[in-house]
């Protein structure tokens, strides 16, 4: 496993999309996973995991606060 996680973007800053959110998704799930792609009979389990990631990092950057920040 990576051990040297970089930060991808400021906090709270308001350029991260949907799109970025999935990429992000799919990347840590390729990574834990071990597969760029998933053979046929994985497929369902690893694109239900993206989703499940990509559901809760959205979450979390909907409701995370930053103190002295504000929200646009």
């Amino acid at each position: 496993m990576c051990r040297s996680i970089k930060t991808l973007r400021a906090p709270m800053t308001p350029e991260v999309t949907d799109e970025d959110i999935r990429a992000a998704a799919l990347q840590y799930v390729r990574k834990v996973s071990g597969f760029r792609a998933p053979a046929a009979h994985n497929r369902a389990v690893f694109d239900e995991a993206v989703e499940a990631v990509t559901e809760a990092t959205a979450h979390l950057l909907e409701h995370l606060e930053i103190r002295g920040a504000t929200r646009r």
